[in-house]
């Protein structure tokens, strides 16, 4: 049962942080100042880096719940710790699978994916995720789902995503969700990002930008900013897109 009055609290409460200039100051300069130790890499689900912020989990669990998608395609393996929360939430919710995409699965990971008791749910394709074969291959692992969810965050430059907003976001379902993280790039000074340095993209060329390019001719999405406001701290601000159309 739901308590309205407690969401209709909530609702308040975000609206009023999200204008509080001072707690948004103070976010971006915690979040700029987290990058330099690093700070998403020191967290792990069930076993297994994940390699991302704990509030972007929180927000992508409530999600994946909420909408109990039969399907979740994410772009980017690394070291298997956000497939490995995926498909744990839905072993929770008894159905769904996920399908991992990366242009490199490191052997060493691969082994320690494979032996998981969450692999059961899980499927991952070796090659770059916006090459026709491995498209085909997902459209394929797509096919007849009813609720997909899609999760961006393989290669970071412009180029790149927003060639994977445009291949995979025909199958995200009308109220489901295409996340593409990291457009937080944009936002904070290269100086400050030594994660990022020595790699193609950064300010003026990143996911964020791409996820602009994509909406200003996309009409099934729109950014869920209730989402960003709740979280305040997230590597994906105007990356959660809620899909309005079939």
């Amino acid at each position: 049962m739901i308590d309205k009055a407690f969401e209709k609290k909530n609702k308040t409460n975000i609206l009023k942080m999200s204008k509080d200039k001072n707690f948004q100051k103070l976010t971006k300069s915690w979040f700029k100042s987290s990058e330099k130790f690093q700070y998403s890499y020191h967290f792990s689900w069930m076993g297994r880096p994940i390699i991302q912020y704990p509030q972007d989990m929180i927000a992508l669990q409530e999600l994946i719940w909420k909408i109990k998608p039969d399907l979740i395609i994410e772009t980017g393996i690394a070291r298997g710790g956000s497939l490995i929360f995926s498909a744990s939430i839905l072993q929770l919710i008894g159905k769904g699978r996920v399908v991992g995409i990366d242009v490199d699965i490191r052997k060493h990971n691969r082994i320690e994916i494979e032996k998981h008791s969450m692999f059961k749910r899980i499927k991952m394709i070796e090659g770059s995720s916006i090459d026709s074969k491995v498209v085909k291959k997902v459209y394929q692992l797509a096919k007849n789902k009813k609720q997909i969810l899609v999760i961006l965050d393989s290669n970071h430059s412009h180029e790149h995503v927003l060639k994977e907003l445009e291949l995979y976001s025909p199958l995200v379902t009308k109220n489901s969700y295409l996340i593409v993280f990291d457009t937080v790039i944009e936002d904070i000074s290269t100086s400050q990002t030594k994660s990022h340095q020595k790699r193609p993209w950064g300010k003026g060329n990143n996911p964020k930008t791409a996820v602009n390019s994509f909406l200003a001719s996309n009409k099934r999405f729109i950014i869920d900013k209730e989402i960003e406001n709740k979280l305040m701290i997230t590597v994906a601000p105007s990356g959660f897109l809620k899909c309005i159309k079939k």
